[in-house]
């Protein structure tokens, strides 16, 4: 098994691009089935749940190509409308392919969807509003066997949480429907304006996008066209961070500052000093970071559950007691026996963690327990005294583009054995 072997206590300096957004490229990717044409999508990141997504596209009878950072998908002539158990274990958000091949084949079947463990994720969602729309869902032996007569149709949806995953399989459902959707208690998140851009620019008819109340008029047919994903905020964040427990100063480029700004006044809160033009951000950090007073996540523009782990690690090296409340998922915690095994002191009860800063951390072996998690763990090894080996790397796989490399082109010492 590979391992990331991380010698720590080294003060980071230089630069670093930012790949596109795993968040929003996953969903475009499932996009792209709804066109009757070729898309290509520009500044997709080369991650194993893209890498995932582009083999459902092609088990469904798209042609993918891909030119470096641009992938092409040829939606023309899809034959298939299932996606084997195999395919849909591989990224938890496999689910999102639901809304489009349903509205594109009329018909569709497809297992749960597999990936990180953070606790139960109910599709049940999705599942309402794709039955309102006219999906009929039955679940059995695992899988949902769906069909519809004719196309779909358009109707008002109540979420009762405004959940990303939801959102998006109502949108691929409702821009090829009859009539009318109107979608209340949306999720506002950039990959959401993102995705609807992307439909946009593809025949769309959608207003509202970023806002809680989103409207689509359903239209005949999609079309190809040309589209450039957002910068990943959760890889600034990472980078952000791990400027803040290294000492270090990070000049971020291709991002979007706007998007962090349920972050940034954080990383102020603990002293690092932040500053932003365009597409750029330099993160500049004390030589010892402060306590955070309470990190609370919430859906967009609160402050991201994907970056709760990031800050908690900052938080373990921190001077003072920090509080972490996760209101999002229920199992988001696993990466908190881990962070104690290299020194960190951390009480958790239910969905509270209290992080008492210490002034050290000491290299071990670590494991990652999820995507989020595992970047975690490699802030902590860069603060590290000594050796941080970190097994399970395939959870960082699926969202971090050449992590090693980019923060080793800034002074870390990170080594992959094989």
């Amino acid at each position: 098994m590979a391992r990331l072997i991380i010698e720590g206590g080294r003060r980071l300096n230089g630069a670093v691009h930012i790949h596109g957004a795993k968040n929003s490229a996953l969903p475009i990717l499932a996009a792209t089935l709804l066109a009757h044409g070729v898309c290509e999508i520009e500044n997709c990141p080369a991650l194993s749940d893209v890498r995932a997504a582009t083999e459902i596209l092609r088990h469904l009878g798209c042609e993918i190509r891909k030119d470096g950072a641009c992938v092409a998908v040829d939606a023309t002539a899809p034959c298939r409308s299932d996606i084997p158990d195999a395919l849909m274990r591989e990224m938890r958000s496999s689910i999102v392919f639901l809304g489009a091949i349903a509205a594109r084949t009329g018909e569709a079947e497809l297992s749960f969807p597999g990936g990180c463990e953070l606790g139960p994720r109910p599709i049940d969602l999705h599942l309402s509003a794709l039955r309102q729309m006219g999906l009929r869902i039955d679940e059995e032996g695992g899988k949902l066997c769906c069909r519809v007569n004719g196309r779909l149709a358009g109707c008002p949806i109540t979420l009762s949480f405004p959940s990303v995953g939801a959102t998006e399989n109502i949108l691929l459902a409702a821009v090829t429907a009859t009539g009318t959707t109107t979608i209340y208690n949306a999720a506002r998140e950039p990959e959401i304006v993102d995705l609807c851009e992307f439909l946009t620019a593809c025949g769309a008819r959608i207003r509202g996008a970023g806002e809680s109340t989103i409207v689509v008029d359903g239209v005949e047919r999609l079309n190809g066209c040309r589209h450039r994903v957002i910068p990943d905020r959760i890889e600034t964040v990472t980078y952000m961070g791990a400027a803040a427990v290294t000492g270090g100063s990070l000049l971020l480029r291709g991002v979007c500052p706007r998007h962090l700004q349920a972050v940034m006044p954080l990383f102020e809160e603990m002293g690092c000093s932040l500053a932003s033009w365009d597409d750029e951000l330099l993160v500049s950090a004390p030589g010892r970071l402060r306590r955070v007073k309470t990190v609370r996540t919430l859906p967009y523009p609160g402050f991201p559950t994907d970056a709760q782990a990031l800050l908690m690690a900052m938080a373990c090296i921190a001077e003072g007691t920090s509080v972490f409340i996760e209101t999002i998922f229920e199992s988001r915690y696993k990466h908190v026996g881990e962070l104690m095994r290299l020194g960190a002191r951390i009480k958790v009860e239910g969905r509270v963690a209290v992080v008492e800063g210490v002034p050290q951390l000491s290299g071990a072996p670590v494991q990652c327990t999820d995507l989020r998690g595992g970047a975690a763990l490699v802030l902590a090894g860069l603060a590290a005294q000594g050796r941080t080996e970190l097994g399970e790397l395939y959870h960082l796989e699926r969202g971090y583009e050449a992590m090693a490399e980019g923060l080793t082109q800034t002074g870390a010492s990170l080594i992959l054995e094989e």
